[in-house]
């Protein structure tokens, strides 16, 4: 794992007592929060391996929700989230799992606001505060949330990648890092796109706006 800077090393500004433990969970849940678009109704998380373990001494619950709530890692808020959800009518269950992760510290969580307004993701928390989205709604990736990111769930067609690419290169925004994951050749498709600065919703909707494209999400730093 490489790190940029010494801050990479000593992890982020946050509320405690653990960088992988809490401040990871923290940015875990801020993402799924992100990508559902709303605040969800009801929360289902389940904790594999080291967190599984250690989660109520370390606050990873505490922090995860604080994360689905908005918090930032060095919110305040973060200690009180649990409660703070209750008096807010979401609804929270946690449970521990005994299964082996290829990660000692791994969250699945899946959120809401109906049956048929869902996500479901499971994240890792790799050190530092720093952490890594695996997988989406059944689609493997690899999203680190450090840099600011555009979703675009898309028919697998032939010429789809290309369309968006060239509107972000109209727009003047660079790659830095790209891949796209399917579940089945010909079916829906899941393309994630980190870039260098954020974008706003008039390239989005005309990303959106492109043939065979169901949704487009971004995710800013």
């Amino acid at each position: 794992m490489k790190y940029r800077t010494v801050f990479d090393i000593i992890g982020p500004v946050m509320i405690g007592p653990s960088s992988s433990h809490t401040a990871g969970a923290a940015r875990i849940g801020r993402v799924a929060r992100t990508l559902l678009g709303k605040q969800p109704k009801w929360v289902e998380i389940s904790f594999y391996g080291s967190f599984a373990k250690t989660y109520k001494g370390h606050g990873t619950d505490v922090a995860l929700v604080g994360g689905l709530l908005d918090f930032d890692t060095f919110d305040q808020r973060i200690k009180d989230s649990l409660k703070i959800a209750e008096d807010l009518g979401v609804e929270i269950k946690i449970q521990e799992e005994d299964a082996v992760p290829e990660h000692p510290n791994t969250a699945k969580i899946r959120l809401g606001t109906c049956e048929e307004d869902t996500l479901e993701l499971v994240g890792i928390s790799i050190g530092g505060g720093k952490i890594e989205i695996v997988e989406l709604n059944g689609f493997l990736l690899r999203l680190s949330g450090n840099h600011p990111a555009i979703l675009v769930v898309h028919d697998d067609r032939y010429g789809v990648i290309a369309a968006v690419s060239n509107v972000l290169a109209k727009h003047e925004i660079n790659i830095g890092h790209m891949e796209v994951s399917r579940k089945e050749k010909g079916k829906e498709a899941l393309m994630v796109i980190e870039i260098d600065q954020n974008v706003d919703d008039i390239l989005l909707a005309e990303v959106a706006s492109l043939p065979n494209i169901c949704k487009v999400t971004k995710i800013h730093d």
